[in-house]
């Protein structure tokens, strides 16, 4: 089974159709309420939430799913039954799987009801139609790929001592939402260097400024105090959902001091300088922070 530690927890959906074709005169049976076997709707309806609730235990690598929600309906045509499944549910997966299982296996009760008084019965059409959350939601948070700069803050790496390692996979996630040239910068954790070069990526506009070190409890970690001191607007949410994140993986996150705010139009968060904690971070707040250029912008939610 696939890792999925690393994806948030959101709100994700999923809606699918499926049909049983059948004669014009069993569909007078069933609206007459005359097949033998009973209420084809409502057996198919249990049978579908039953299914959907056993799909990690039918296919192999679906993870288990809480289903938070669920509804189907079924609408009985001239010639056709269309069924309909919605679901929701808050976790780090998608639901699509048990959608499309219910469906399914909704189909397959209405088959083995109608067998006896229709030999030409045929399922068809079963698919996804729309799913929402995790990576599916990404197009509604930018549509083109906002600017980036990165800043690695470190007296060590500054020096030649001691090879970047956060700023470089930074800069790789970051490409992996389609960010192809983010600016990159190493400087020493002094006040001054990082808030004149911060100040004039913002004088270009860079839509988003990333630091990484320096948020720690060191004697030489000042790259917080250093952001803090310039910041127009704070965003505490971000690092809080940084911190939360990064809680549910090591009890160390809790020693992280980072801040996260905004300067005109640029949103600055503050990472952590190990490779961990970064990549942590981020998971914890990508794609939706690219959403801040919008609203700093006057465009709102």
């Amino acid at each position: 089974m696939n890792d999925i530690t690393s994806k948030q927890i959101t709100l994700r959906t999923a809606f699918a159709e499926g049909y049983v074709q059948c004669s014009t005169e069993t569909i007078a049976l069933i609206r007459n309420k005359q097949i033998p076997k009973g209420d084809i709707i409502e057996f198919a309806r249990a049978a579908g939430f039953f299914a959907a609730k056993k799909t990690d235990q039918l296919l192999p690598h679906c993870h288990p799913v809480t289903i938070d929600g669920m509804s189907m309906t079924f609408d009985v045509l001239e010639d056709r039954i269309h069924i309909q499944g919605e679901a929701k549910s808050i976790g780090r997966t998608g639901i699509e799987m048990e959608v499309l299982t219910g469906v399914s296996v909704a189909a397959l009760t209405i088959y083995d009801m109608l067998k006896p008084v229709d030999k030409q019965l045929q399922i068809s059409g079963i698919k996804l139609l729309e799913k929402t959350g995790g990576k599916s939601d990404r197009k509604k948070f930018f549509n083109t790929p906002p600017t980036c700069a990165i800043l690695v803050c470190s007296d060590s790496t500054a020096e030649g001592k001691r090879e970047d390692a956060s700023g470089l996979l930074i800069k790789s996630i970051l490409q992996s939402f389609g960010i192809q040239e983010p600016q990159y910068k190493i400087v020493p954790d002094e006040k001054s260097i990082i808030q004149s070069t911060i100040k004039d990526w913002v004088s270009k506009d860079i839509h988003f400024i990333f630091t990484t070190g320096g948020t720690g409890l060191g004697p030489r970690d000042n790259t917080v105090e250093a952001v803090k001191e310039i910041l127009e607007r704070d965003a505490d949410g971000i690092t809080e959902a940084m911190r939360v994140y990064g809680q549910m993986r090591t009890p160390l996150a809790m020693m992280s001091r980072a801040v996260a705010g905004s300067i005109a139009h640029t949103t600055i968060v503050t990472l952590p300088g190990s490779t961990n904690g970064a990549r942590e971070g981020l998971e914890a707040i990508l794609p939706g922070l690219f959403h801040a250029r919008k609203m700093l912008k006057g465009g709102g939610h």
